[in-house]
């Protein structure tokens, strides 16, 4: 079996895994790379882009050293290299939690019942709850699933079809490093740096695919290829813009504005200008949205990776020849 059936069918079972199990409610293996990233930091912290640099490449480094170890014990076996590849999935994807988050806001919502929304909102994103009123929680709900498709599914998947396990693991280091110590507080301005660039760097293939796959499976391509066209690159993120542009053309709402994020006032662009403001209802469409570009994403990396090795299988065969 080759690598790209290998990758395949591992990743096809890792989704099916998150979709019937979800993540674990304790002992998660991406809570225990936080705690060590944590003891790096204790042991490296100084108001320093230097020391962060050193912080990132170790425990990046140091798990992407793990998933290539952990390949090579098993590269004799196609049925283990699939296991493999299955629990790696399961482990770095959190779609499931992502959805069941974002719709236990909504039924909140739908109580009418704001105060428990904003108890729960953290679990979802980093805004202020106590900032937003309720429609302004539906908004944040629908631009976090938005993000988090590509940030905790596409993104994932797209170096995994490049990279097999070590890139799955890699990428989910990536971007749980980045939520750790990537943000602009004063702590972290300078020594988190490294991490927020790498993550704009890992994050930048899987966020166009989630916003291509979002226009492709969305209700209104047209809108959503229109908005992100218009309106991602006035996002301060480069990879936040194209997905939440491409998800409030798709599902014809209006994303963006101002937000409180971390004791900080925000004021962002409005995304698709033209759309309706969000309803709790929308909150849902989001979220069926999200799964499907998960699914699309699974193919479409299976699909590349099938392209790629058949081409250097048949160079191969033509320098042999």
């Amino acid at each position: 079996m080759g690598a790209d059936r290998v990758f395949a069918y591992g990743a096809a079972a890792g989704l099916l895994g998150d979709l019937l199990l979800g993540d674990p409610r304790r002992g998660h293996p991406v809570a225990a790379f936080g705690r060590a990233a944590a003891a790096v930091e204790r042991v490296l912290w100084r108001d320093d882009r230097g020391r962060g640099a050193v912080h990132t490449a170790v425990c990046v480094g140091g798990t992407v050293a793990l998933g290539t170890l952990a390949a090579r014990c098993v590269r004799s076996s196609p049925a283990a290299s699939v296991v493999l590849t299955g629990v790696a999935t399961w482990a770095v994807v959190g779609g499931t939690s992502l959805a069941r988050e974002a719709r236990t806001i909504g039924r909140a919502l739908e109580a009418g019942d704001v105060e428990a929304a904003r108890a729960r909102l953290p679990h979802l994103c980093g805004r202020d709850p106590q900032a937003l009123d309720a429609d302004g929680i539906a908004r944040a709900v629908v631009e976090s699933v938005a993000e988090n498709t590509s940030d905790a599914v596409v993104g994932a998947l797209v170096w995994g079809a490049v990279a097999g396990v070590p890139g799955l693991l890699g990428f989910r280091a990536v971007n749980t490093l980045d939520a750790m110590v990537g943000h602009k507080s004063p702590r972290y301005r300078r020594y988190g740096w490294a991490s927020a660039r790498l993550d704009d760097v890992a994050g930048w293939p899987g966020a166009r695919l989630t916003a291509v796959l979002a226009a492709l499976a969305g209700p209104d391509p047209r809108g959503a290829v229109r908005a992100w066209r218009a309106d991602a690159a006035g996002h301060p993120s480069p990879n936040a813009g194209p997905v939440e542009a491409s998800f409030a053309g798709a599902l014809g709402v209006r994303l963006g504005g101002t937000l409180s994020y971390g004791g900080r006032v925000e004021h962002r662009p409005v995304l698709n200008g033209g759309g309706r403001a969000v309803a709790v209802s929308d909150i849902d469409r989001a979220v069926r949205l999200s799964r499907r570009v998960g699914w699309l994403a699974l193919g479409a990396g299976a699909a590349a990776r099938l392209v790629v090795t058949g081409r250097a299988k048949r160079r191969t065969k033509g320098r042999a020849a």
